[in-house]
């Protein structure tokens, strides 16, 4: 088994002996998750039952952007509004405020619903998809389930109370990361600080978003707030800076001033106490390995997948990368045949193995050349 070192990255700090600070924040249930790499860097109680409020707009969202992405689904149809939708805009819920009978596009809707946060909207678009809200609500559990949020149950598109409306805090991280990997340019109405609707038969309504941090000077996002009296203020957040995204999301805040000030503290925290370190991105040569009578001496390797790793700034020691195979390999190859293994080492333990492919195709010599190379690898020891 041949060891093909590809970097050795050595961090050398003074504090590196040091523990990161005790951190807390003021909420029952928090999780917070480095999205390039995937690594949870702060959890609390994280599988706790919740009512996740109006963070449930977030999987209405995503049926809505599935059936688009399908063409199943245009931003330009139209639903007609059923007094059943209408009724929730007189209720005293946050609304977008539409009419019975009016005839709304489904990118007004989703706006409505992401930007305004209008229990109204989701109703509406609900039984525009499904014809009621009660099937809808079968798409969006199916689909929660699907992408292994299996601590989740969904009985309507709003969240507006309902014992049988529950989730946890890591399943809504799956559903935010769901959201941003597979519809990116959905996912910018999330960052929309306020939106006007011009609605028929009455004046323009300009609402603004809920989403307090994206306010501040911080490189929110994203994503969705929530509240209820049971489970008081909630909210799933992201922020995108330099390159790097953190997602977040807790519940249980006691105030609306709490909510935006421990979930920006939070951000921040998992900003400045670790690094990310990309170490190969998906579908990029990572070196050359060498092979054995081809008509090249090297070929080209990748990986099919981006590789970051987050490391805390304050322990960090040292991170390796090394390819290993049975080498050199023997021709002819051909393109994606799995060449050998990418071992990721941090304090010389090994935390993540990824298979190595072939990038190209290596055609075998023919037999004379591969006579004369043979006789040189005797002689010579050349391969």
């Amino acid at each position: 088994m041949i060891k093909h070192l590809l970097y050795f990255i050595l961090f050398n700090l003074l504090i590196s002996t040091f523990a990161i600070a005790k951190f807390d924040i003021k909420a029952p249930t928090v999780i917070l998750q480095d999205y390039q790499s995937g690594e949870i860097l702060f959890e609390k109680d994280a599988d706790r039952e919740i009512y996740p409020a109006s963070m449930t707009k977030i999987m209405t969202s995503i049926i809505a952007f599935e059936l688009i992405k399908k063409g199943d689904l245009s931003l330009d149809d139209k639903f007609m509004i059923s007094e059943n939708a209408w009724r929730l805009s007189q209720a005293g819920f946050s609304s977008m405020f539409i009419m019975v009978n009016d005839e709304v596009s489904v990118e007004n809707l989703l706006k409505g619903i992401i930007v305004a946060s209008g229990n109204d909207a989701c109703v509406a678009l609900a039984e525009g998809i499904a014809g009621s809200e009660e099937e809808f609500a079968v798409l969006m559990t199916s689909k929660a389930k699907e992408i292994g949020m299996n601590n989740t149950n969904f009985s309507n598109s709003s969240g507006i109370n309902d014992p049988d409306n529950y989730s946890t805090v890591r399943d809504i991280l799956l559903m935010s990361n769901y959201l941003i990997k597979n519809y990116p340019s959905y996912y910018e109405y999330f960052k929309e600080k306020e939106f006007t609707w011009d609605r028929t038969g009455g004046d323009p309504i300009t609402q603004g978003n809920r989403n307090p941090l994206l306010y501040k000077n911080i490189g929110a996002d994203g994503i969705k707030t929530g509240y209820l009296a049971v489970e008081k203020y909630s909210l799933a957040s992201s922020i995108y800076r330099k390159n790097r995204r953190l997602i977040a999301v807790a519940s249980g805040f006691k105030t609306k001033k709490e909510r935006s000030r421990e979930s920006a503290k939070l951000l921040a925290w998992g900003r400045t106490h670790f690094d990310l370190i990309e170490i190969v991105k998906k579908d990029s040569e990572l070196t050359e390995l060498d092979v054995w009578l081809g008509n090249k001496d090297k070929v080209k390797v990748y990986v099919n997948k981006n590789v970051y790793k987050t490391i805390p700034k304050a322990r960090k020691r040292y991170l390796k990368a090394v390819v290993e195979y049975q080498g050199p390999v023997k021709a002819p190859i051909k393109k994606n045949d799995v060449l050998g293994i990418l071992k990721i080492f941090y304090k010389d333990e090994i935390i993540n193995e990824y298979e190595v492919l072939a990038f190209e195709d290596i055609k075998k010599l023919n037999i004379i050349n591969r006579l004369i190379k043979s006789i040189n690898y005797l002689i010579w020891g050349d391969v």
